[in-house]
C-alpha cells in the first residue's frame, strides 16, 4: 500500500463516509450466535509438521527441584556409606549451589522404597498414590541441567535459555499448532504455592507476538483481574464497544501489519467470550463427589494444587492446547526431613488421580502430562549456618528425575540409570534441549523447523542444541 493510498483512507475514515465499525459488530455478533455451533479459536489450529501423537500437554512443574534420591532413584550405597566424607573424586567434579563445607558428608534416604506394578518401578512411600499409577509412567532418570541457580535453570527447561527474553515452551507451541478453544486461550496457567524465581518469564512470549504468551488463572478472586464488566454496562454494551475498539484496531493492522495490534483484536475479543468461559471453566458443582474425592479435593473455592489438576483436565476438555501448573516449593536446602513429606502430600494424590482420570476420559492417549522440576537434589547433606536446624540437600544438576505420561509415550518404562551414589549418569543422559526436543516431536513439530526470526536470524526454542529421544515413544 502507498502512502497516498493510506492518506486517502485515513480521510474517508475520518470524514465519516467509511467505517468498519458497522461491519465489525456484525461480524462479533454473528460469532456470538454461531459459537454454539461452529466454535473457532483465536489462534485457529495450525497443520503440524508430521502426525502428532499428541494434541495438547499439561505440565505439573515443581518449583524449587524435588529430590530424585528421596523419592524415585534410591541408592543403596547412599544408606551404606552414610555420613561418609563424599570422596575427593567426585567432590572435584561437584557442583554446589550453597553448601560451603570443604568436605560434605554423604546422605542416605530416611526413606524406605518398594517396587509397584507390572514395570517393577521403584518409588519412595512419600508417593503411595503415584505408586499405584507407575504402570502408566515413564521416568526419565538422568534428566541434566547447565545451572545450579534456580532462576537461570528454571529458564533454561521453559525457555530454552538461560536469560530473560525467549519465548516460553508452551508460547512456542501454540505458535506452532495454534488452539482449538473457542472461548479459551490456548495457553493456560496455574499456580498454587510459591512463584517460580523468574516469574513471568516462564510462561511468556518473549520475541513471539503477544497473542503467543501464558495466561495465568488467579487462584482467588476474579480469575483474571478486570474481565468482568462495571456495574450497569451490559453485555450488548460491552460488545458494542469491543466492536468499535476492534474496527480501529483492524484498521491499524491494515496500513501497518503489526502483529502487535493482531494480538490486541484477539485479545478483546478473547476476554469478551471468556466472560461466560472462565466462570464456567472454575465452577467445579458438576463434578462428581467421587471424582473431587478422587482428587483429594474437600472444598471447591479454596485454592489449591489438587483444584489446580482438576481445572487442568478441565482445561485440555474444551481444547486448551498447553497447561502449565506451577508448584512449589520444594527448594530443602534445609529440613528435608519435614519439608519434603509436605510437599509430597500436597501433590502426590492428584496428580496420580489426574492421570487416572484423564485415562478414564479417553483423553490420556493425546495428552502429554509432563512432572518435575528445573534440577534435583545432591547426595550430600547440606548443614545450615544457623544452630539446631535440621539438614537438607543441595542443587543437582547432573542427574535428576521427571516422569511423563500419555500422549504417545510409553507405558511402564524406565530410562537411565545414575552411578551408586546418584552422582552422575551412567547411560541414557537427557539433557533438558532433549527433553524440548521430544515434547515438540510428541506434538508433530520438528523442534529445528520450528523456527521465528529476530533481529536478523532464525531463533528456535532449543536453538542449536537437542535431540529427539525416541526412547520415550511408543
Amino acid at each position: 500500500m502507498t502512502p497516498l493510498q493510506m492518506l486517502t483512507r485515513r480521510q474517508m475514515f475520518r470524514s465519516g463516509t467509511f467505517t468498519l465499525a458497522p461491519l465489525a459488530l456484525a461480524s462479533l455478533r454473528q460469532q456470538e450466535v454461531m459459537g454454539a455451533t461452529q466454535p473457532t479459536s483465536p489462534l485457529p489450529p495450525q497443520v503440524p509438521h508430521f502426525r502428532a501423537r499428541a494434541k495438547s500437554v499439561i505440565y505439573l512443574f515443581m518449583i524449587g527441584g524435588p529430590s530424585q534420591l528421596d523419592l524415585f532413584d534410591p541408592k543403596p550405597e547412599l544408606l551404606r556409606r552414610d555420613g561418609e566424607v563424599l570422596p575427593d573424586s567426585l567432590l572435584k567434579q561437584a557442583k554446589f549451589a550453597q553448601i560451603q563445607e570443604k568436605q560434605p558428608k554423604i546422605m542416605g534416604s530416611p526413606w524406605s522404597f518398594a517396587r509397584h506394578g507390572e514395570s517393577g518401578a521403584t518409588v519412595s512411600e512419600l508417593l503411595p498414590h503415584t505408586a499405584s499409577i507407575v504402570d502408566q509412567l515413564s521416568f526419565v532418570k538422568t534428566v541434566k541441567t547447565d545451572d545450579t541457580n534456580h532462576m537461570f535453570a528454571e529458564l533454561l527447561i521453559n525457555t530454552g535459555w538461560r536469560q530473560f527474553g525467549r519465548p516460553s515452551l508452551g508460547s512456542w507451541v501454540v505458535y506452532g499448532l495454534g488452539g482449538e478453544a473457542a472461548n479459551l486461550p490456548a495457553f493456560l496457567v496455574l499456580r498454587s504455592g510459591m512463584r517460580p524465581r523468574s516469574k513471568r518469564a516462564n510462561y511468556g512470549n518473549g520475541f513471539l507476538p503477544s497473542k503467543f504468551q501464558g495466561t495465568p488463572l488467579r487462584s482467588a478472586g476474579a480469575p483474571i483481574l478486570n474481565l468482568s464488566s462495571p456495574p450497569g454496562f451490559t453485555r450488548r454494551r460491552q460488545r458494542d464497544s469491543i466492536a468499535a475498539i476492534n474496527a480501529l484496531n483492524r484498521y491499524k493492522l491494515e496500513s501497518s501489519g503489526d502483529d502487535e495490534v493482531a494480538a490486541r483484536i484477539a485479545s478483546y475479543e478473547m476476554a469478551f467470550r471468556m466472560q461466560t468461559a472462565a466462570p464456567e471453566l472454575l465452577n467445579l458443582t458438576g463434578e462428581t463427589a467421587a471424582t473431587l474425592r478422587a482428587y483429594g479435593i474437600q472444598d471447591t473455592s479454596r485454592p489449591s494444587f489438587a483444584r489446580n489438576c482438576l481445572l487442568a483436565r478441565r482445561m485440555v476438555e474444551r481444547g486448551v492446547r498447553f497447561v502449565h501448573l506451577f508448584h512449589g516449593d520444594w527448594d530443602h536446602h534445609t529440613n528435608i526431613a519435614g519439608g519434603l513429606p509436605s510437599q509430597c502430600k500436597q501433590t502426590d494424590q492428584a496428580s496420580a488421580a489426574l492421570v487416572r482420570d484423564l485415562a478414564l476420559r479417553g483423553l490420556l492417549d493425546d495428552t502429554l502430562v509432563v512432572w518435575g522440576g528445573e534440577l534435583g537434589r545432591t547426595a550430600v547433606a547440606q548443614k545450615s549456618n544457623k544452630e539446631n536446624v535440621a539438614v537438607g540437600r543441595d542443587h543437582h544438576i547432573d542427574a535428576y528425575t521427571m516422569w511423563f505420561a500419555g500422549g504417545g509415550t510409553r507405558a511402564g518404562y524406565s530410562i537411565g540409570s545414575t552411578d551408586d551414589l546418584g552422582y552422575f549418569p551412567v547411560e541414557d543422559s537427557w539433557h533438558v534441549y532433549d527433553l524440548q526436543a521430544t515434547v515438540l516431536h510428541l506434538l508433530g513439530l520438528d523442534h529445528e523447523r520450528l523456527t521465528y526470526r529476530f533481529q536478523g536470524r532464525d531463533f528456535r526454542l532449543t536453538d542449536v542444541h537437542g535431540n529427539v529421544r525416541y526412547e520415550l515413544f511408543t
